[in-house]
């Protein structure tokens, strides 16, 4: 049982907490304040009507302490005091160590400056989850999947914040089993969020994670902004952000280095992505910056629930494996349609811009390979590019053409020749693209999909 607070506690709390609000409004605001008419993510900050911190439930901050109790204590006291407006669970300073945790719905998660929640490296003691439905089996393994360092299933109303506060995953454990080829299960994420509404992740660090960092899967009215996230190079399948199966998503004003895909839209894998069927849709990214060995921004290659209204701007990426990768597979079925890309600047990429439909596994063998994906309307333009090794490939199905992928203002060089464009099944058009498009992209005789 929590004791009551003192009087002089109460004050403390209150005002830490008139703090915390205050902070979270200028964080949230400060970036469009900083450049007028700059247009950002539309978001509602969450008033709360109660505060606690996470050590009065029994955490220690000492890097040595495991913490798993006190935050499942601190959630559920959340969950049963259904204050207006919901609450917030502050985290002080200080390394604050913890197996995986569950949110709860009207609830703010503030790390303050210097706070640190770790993940405890004894993996023995994560939980199992059940797979994805639009997954059939854990990424990875068959079977089931470990939980997230940070979890959420069916919530509505959670804000994830504070002022630069990490989520640390030590992920080294997980990425040498992954090596070893010992993992029994598939890797957990960082931080997973399933069927939920009305998500604000805000000014907080990702930091090495087991897997993927931030997935949001079978959610709607998401808003990612102001985050980094970041992982060696070399660390496997360590993904940034990835939207899955998800709607209303905008993510902006992002940092991201990791070892794999910077943000990569997704919607599920073959048949049971199918039968799931929920796509993605409706997501605007904007001023993202980074670098990894992989993609920037990347659609797929799990795309059979369909992708749909992507709006893409003002990227800017260095050292990286692609610029811009849209990736999906014959037996995906599903479809990719309505992407536009722009103003993007690459300084060093083998590609810079790959559309494929040869790119990823199946997750069996109960896959179907006459379900082909459709790919229609992708327009990139804006691009400008140096150190460029390949301009790039746009490689669809045979009996299922890609068609209006549109090139518009796309420059990209090398410190020597760049590698010529490499097309097959594909339509479209291109317009001042250096250096020359593939024919396939110059031959079509109506092009205003492409200069509208």
């Amino acid at each position: 049982m929590v004791a009551s607070p003192t009087p002089g506690a109460r004050a403390s709390a209150s005002l830490r907490l008139s703090f915390a609000v205050a902070l979270a409004l200028a964080l949230l605001s400060s970036p469009a304040a900083a450049q007028g008419e700059k247009t950002t993510c539309p978001v509602a900050v969450p008033r709360r009507g109660a505060w606690m911190s996470v050590a009065s439930f029994g955490a220690v901050g000492d890097g040595r302490t495991l913490n798993t109790a006190a935050f499942a204590r601190a959630v559920a006291r959340i969950g049963r005091r259904r204050a207006r407006g919901g609450a917030l669970l502050y985290v002080p300073p200080g390394v604050w160590l913890t197996g995986p945790f569950n949110l709860t719905s009207h609830m703010t998660l503030f790390l303050a400056r210097g706070a640190v929640i770790r993940a405890t490296q004894d993996t023995s003691s994560w939980p199992l989850i059940d797979p994805l439905p639009s997954y059939g089996r854990g990424r990875e393994l068959p079977g089931g999947r470990y939980m997230s360092l940070i979890h959420g299933d069916g919530l509505q109303d959670v804000f994830i914040t504070g002022e630069n506060g990490t989520i640390d995953g030590q992920g080294n454990v997980w990425w040498d089993m992954w090596k070893k080829r010992t993992l029994p299960f598939t890797r957990p994420h960082l931080l997973e969020l399933i069927s939920s509404t009305d998500v604000i992740i805000s000014n907080v660090v990702f930091q090495d994670s087991p897997f993927w960092n931030i997935h949001p899967v079978y959610c709607s009215n998401v808003v990612i902004t102001n985050v980094t996230v970041l992982a060696p190079q070399d660390s496997p399948n360590t993904d940034g952000i990835d939207p899955d199966s998800s709607s209303n998503v905008c993510i902006e004003d992002s940092y991201i280095s990791t070892g794999d895909d910077l943000i990569s839209i997704k919607s599920g894998w073959d048949e049971y992505g199918i039968a799931f069927g929920r796509p993605s849709s409706g997501i605007t990214i904007r001023r993202i910056t980074g670098s990894g060995p992989f993609a920037g921004f990347a659609v797929g290659s799990e795309t059979s629930g369909g992708v749909e209204n992507v709006h893409v701007e003002h990227l800017n990426f260095f050292s990286m494996g692609v610029g811009i990768h849209i990736k999906t597979n014959s037996g995906r079925g599903g479809f990719i349609r309505n992407i536009t890309v722009s103003e993007v600047t690459l300084d060093g990429a083998r590609y810079g811009l790959r559309i494929a439909g040869d790119v990823g596994g199946h997750p069996d063998a109960s896959y179907n390979p006459s379900m082909l994906p459709a790919v229609d309307g992708v327009t990139i333009k804006n691009v400008w590019g140096q150190n460029i090794r390949q301009a790039g490939l746009i490689r669809g199905i045979r009996n299922s053409v890609f068609s209006r992928i549109c090139l518009s203002n796309v420059k990209l060089y090398g410190s020597a020749s760049v590698g010529p464009w490499k097309c097959r099944a594909v339509s479209g058009g291109a317009l001042d693209v250096q250096p020359l498009p593939c024919a396939e992209l110059t031959n079509t005789s109506k092009m205003s999909f492409c200069t509208n």
